[in-house]
């Protein structure tokens, strides 16, 4: 709002009434904007739903697509309940940890009081638009989890463990930063989330893969072995609906419908997608002598994740590089797991962790902000890396050595549809 609040100031001619018309005209248009940068966000838990259907195993596609169902129904209560005021605590002086218990309140006991005038967020939106895009963001974290300990996990494990890291370790880590704490006052860049969103989920995830264990047959003598995929269709679907969210996810990260920024960051996320893309499959294509569309698909997700972090402070040819490079580095990544026996059905660790620490490394790199600094960027990363998997390590080892965190072997050979959801995918019927 601030430069359409300096036209008018520089323009004495333009009556109050016409001015407060189109101050209000423009809060409206970017609070639009936010709504529907939102629901594009939205949009990307049916890309990973599919995405992960798509390249999992036919006996498994029920319990796939229940976890990612539930999975943002349990993000955004639970960050309804705890997580947005630990994440936006409303405090000036930067710090580690704070809670804002005044707008706890005001969210479930008097919503009349929230603040939805031009007042709020310098009118880019509304408190309520407020707390649903940032929703949308924490239950996607929890999602990359999802398709890296796809096939093998306990449903009600998965479930707890989505609500504890949804609803306190994500809002944390993300307060540190968006909710202008202590990394925030060290001068870490993050600007939609290549490491709060991105990496936080990928260390969750690689510590949901080191507990839980590679599938039955997937690595013998010394071999790697490549369980069917059922859907090689809902996986292009899912990756390109995710690209297709990416327009909200960065797009919205600009908080106002600014023409100028958003255009740039819509651009520069594009172009990474298409760069990651190719990255993927010449790297593909050198490693396994064929065209890996799998990879391809993979390269563009890792285009998107490493652009996210400096969207809006590069220049189109730099989008392009560092798409292009983090490209390359989900399928290094990709082999370097399968080195070390850590399965992971969709490379959600490959494409949101190594490629969320590559995209923020590369804003002290290639930002047009001198202000940025490799250094900063290496510890800020550090540090969220470090929070997020020693959490999701302890939650998940609590819950190994409780309720459990593995189905059984019978289970697991024969599917978990039949056994935990009474229903199969897809039935087929063979005539007599």
């Amino acid at each position: 709002m601030m430069y359409f609040s300096t036209l008018l100031a520089n323009d004495l001619a333009v009556p109050l009434e016409v001015s407060t018309a189109l101050a209000e005209n423009l809060f409206t248009t970017n609070n639009v904007w936010m709504m529907l940068c939102t629901a594009l966000v939205f949009i990307m838990h049916l890309g990973f739903a599919t995405v992960e259907t798509g390249f999992g195993q036919a006996k498994n596609t029920v319990n796939i697509l229940f976890k990612n169902t539930v999975t943002p129904v349990i993000g955004i209560l639970s960050y309804a309940a705890v997580g947005f005021y630990l994440m936006y605590p409303g405090f000036e002086t930067p710090g580690w940890f704070s809670f804002n218990t005044a707008g706890w309140n005001m969210f479930w006991f008097s919503p009349a009081s929230a603040d939805v005038s031009a007042g709020y967020a310098a009118g880019g939106y509304t408190y309520w638009t407020d707390f649903l895009f940032q929703a949308m963001f924490a239950a996607t974290a929890a999602t990359i989890v999802s398709g890296a300990i796809a096939e093998r996990v306990k449903l009600w494990a998965y479930l707890i463990f989505t609500l504890v890291f949804v609803g306190i370790v994500y809002p944390l880590i993300g307060s540190w930063q968006w909710g202008g704490g202590a990394l925030k006052a060290m001068g870490f860049y993050d600007f939609a989330g290549s490491t709060l969103v991105h990496s936080v989920g990928g260390w969750a995830a690689l510590a949901g893969v080191i507990l839980v264990g590679p599938r039955i047959g997937k690595y013998v003598n010394g071999h790697t072995v490549n369980k069917p995929a059922v859907s090689v269709p809902l996986a292009v679907i899912g990756a390109f609906l995710l690209w297709l969210g990416w327009f909200g996810f960065n797009g919205g990260s600009v908080l106002s419908a600014n023409p100028a920024l958003v255009s740039l960051v819509l651009v520069t996320t594009c172009l990474g997608a298409c760069a990651g893309a190719i990255g993927g499959l010449f790297t593909s294509y050198l490693a396994f002598k064929r065209l890996d569309l799998g990879m391809v698909l993979n390269g563009i997700l890792a285009g998107l994740v490493g652009i996210t972090a400096g969207a809006d402070v590069i220049t189109p040819g730099s989008a392009i590089l560092i798409g292009l490079i983090a490209g390359i580095l989900v399928v290094l990544s990709s082999l370097l797991l399968d080195k070390l026996k850590l399965d992971d059905v969709v490379g959600a660790v490959s494409v949101h962790l190594t490629c969320g620490v590559w995209g923020t490394l590369a804003v002290g790199i290639f930002s047009t902000n001198p202000d940025h600094t490799f250094l900063t960027q290496l510890t800020g990363a550090a540090i969220c890396g470090t929070t997020a998997f020693a959490s999701a390590f302890v939650i998940f080892y609590i819950l190994k050595v409780t309720i459990g965190i593995r189905v059984s072997e019978e289970h697991e050979i024969s599917g978990l549809d039949s056994h935990e959801h009474g229903m199969r995918g897809y039935t087929i019927v063979y005539d007599k």
